[in-house]
């Protein structure tokens, strides 16, 4: 699998928020904590909606959230 060409804060800005659970922030943004799970770990790229659902519960501008590793060939 390849490597997302992102990376996010989301891990530690549950823990900020009051120590918000994967499945807590799931509830909010309307995915399974398993997909947030993922999304954390790098492992799943969360469509732009959901990014932005994210970062609104975090109160914070989507590139506070995730930030972008790769230039674009």
């Amino acid at each position: 699998m390849a490597e997302l060409p992102f990376t996010n804060d989301i891990r530690m800005l549950r823990f900020v928020m009051f120590e918000m659970t994967q499945g807590e922030l799931g509830d909010r943004v309307g995915v399974t904590r398993q997909t947030i799970a993922a999304i954390e770990q790098g492992k799943y790229s969360p469509s732009l909606e959901v990014a932005f659902r994210i970062a609104h519960v975090f109160n914070k501008p989507l590139e506070e959230v995730f930030r972008w590793q790769k230039d674009i060939d």
